[in-house]
């Protein structure tokens, strides 16, 4: 949903008056839950919280969405209809700040100061919660974008081991493809694509070009590197099933895919880690993880968050802090990303628990190397979704050339 309408909503909600107080009257901690978790494995992480919370005698209403964007909606229409849910998934990212901005949502800084979270949260992940110096998100988990996935079984009959270079990426693909096989896992999804190309763009442009596109630097979107960039991912697009084929999969199938050995490579977010855990595959058995060549002394981090818009509904202001506090426990923090495939946002943690991949990762984050925000993160909602769009269609368009696809991405951020 685009932002624009997101605050004309907003706004309305805020103009329309008092809110209703009546259907959690009598029920002491009660919360309603917006969340876009509904995977596989997104749900058995949630089960953490949803039983924490349950276990303290309080009560969850479970409101599940179907994306991103349907919970973007379903808060909106409830806001503006005078009853705000008390709790919504909300990605802590560029856009985020818009709430705390107009007003709409609770300052929980004084559940942050009595907890100490500026003393166990990365410097990257209490900017991105924080506004004016006040914390407003609960923040769950760190996710890394740039993750390559590839099956054990599929590479082992290759005769390949796991690519470290894009080099070894378009080899290993290109043997596989000889072979009858599938070399890339993807599903229908545009922003799948366009996790692939932030990779390439990290690789083109290095550190700080990556940082200046993500910030919406259009001069640099006419660099040749662009379009090398742009000719890379078409090259690729040649090794994943054409988009009428996997146009009805998600980015969980194409994980089980890999995890089944019947496609020989993803590039996710470690979200992947979690969705193949739940459906019974392990690390160096089944599957191997690894940073994207190009993008090893980076990761792409995407920092998933909660949020809670004002209410005037009796005791829901204390249910809304007591589930902040919730979120950040230690122990829910560690047995939430162990199913999640991600990282704890506490750095107190003990890694003991994680595996081999969420031990790399928590390595990364604790020694601040390469701590970059992912471009969903890191652009405009508006911009990002508009990106997003422009890379996909070229993946998926042999037609669209990469001169067209440049001018479409520098016409996009023209408009900022």
């Amino acid at each position: 949903m685009k932002q624009s309408i997101i605050r004309a909503s907003l706004a309305a909600a805020l103009a329309a008056g008092a809110l209703s107080a009546e259907a959690f009257a009598d029920e002491g901690q009660a919360v309603d839950v917006v969340h876009f978790w509904v995977s596989k494995s997104e749900s058995a992480a949630l089960d953490v919280y949803r039983k924490a919370w349950a276990a303290a005698g309080n009560q969850w209403v479970d409101m599940p969405a179907e994306n991103k964007v349907a919970v973007q909606r379903v808060v909106s229409d409830r806001i503006a209809n005078g009853y705000a849910p008390a709790v919504m998934q909300w990605n802590a990212n560029y856009g985020s700040r818009e709430l705390p901005e107009m007003g709409i949502v609770l300052d929980i800084d004084d559940v942050a100061q009595a907890d100490h979270w500026r003393d166990v949260i990365p410097a990257t992940v209490l900017d991105r919660i924080s506004y004016k110096g006040k914390v407003y998100f609960a923040p769950t988990n760190i996710h890394a974008e740039n993750w390559l996935w590839t099956s054990t079984a599929m590479l082992a009959e290759a005769g390949v081991k796991t690519p470290q270079s894009w080099d070894e990426i378009f080899d290993t693909a290109e043997k596989i493809k000889a072979a009858g096989q599938l070399p890339i896992a993807l599903g229908g999804a545009r922003w799948e694509v366009s996790l692939i190309f932030n990779d390439i763009i990290y690789l083109k442009f290095g550190p700080e070009g990556y940082a200046r596109l993500m910030s919406g630097d259009v001069a640099l979107v006419e660099d040749p590197r662009m379009i090398e960039a742009l000719e890379m991912l078409r090259r690729l697009s040649n090794y994943a099933e054409p988009l009428e084929k996997r146009k009805d999969k998600t980015w969980a199938d194409a994980a089980a895919a890999v995890g089944q050995g019947k496609a020989g490579m993803q590039f996710m977010g470690d979200w992947a880690k979690g969705e193949l855990a739940a459906r019974g595959y392990s690390v160096d058995k089944d599957f191997d993880c690894s940073l994207v060549p190009g993008t090893s002394i980076a990761y792409f981090m995407v920092i998933d968050a909660f949020a809670f818009p004002l209410s005037n509904r009796e005791g829901t202001p204390e249910a809304q802090q007591a589930f902040a506090r919730m979120l950040l426990d230690r122990s829910n923090q560690v047995a939430f990303s162990r199913v999640k495939g991600s990282l704890p946002v506490r750095t107190d943690v003990d890694p003991s628990g994680l595996d081999r991949c969420g031990k790399l990762g928590l390595e990364m984050i604790k020694a601040r190397r390469g701590e970059v925000s992912a471009q969903s993160q890191a652009m405009p909602s508006q911009m990002s979704e508009g990106w997003i769009g422009v890379v996909g269609d070229f993946f998926n368009d042999g037609n669209i050339s990469a001169r067209d696809a440049q001018k479409r991405l520098h016409d996009l951020l023209m408009q900022r």
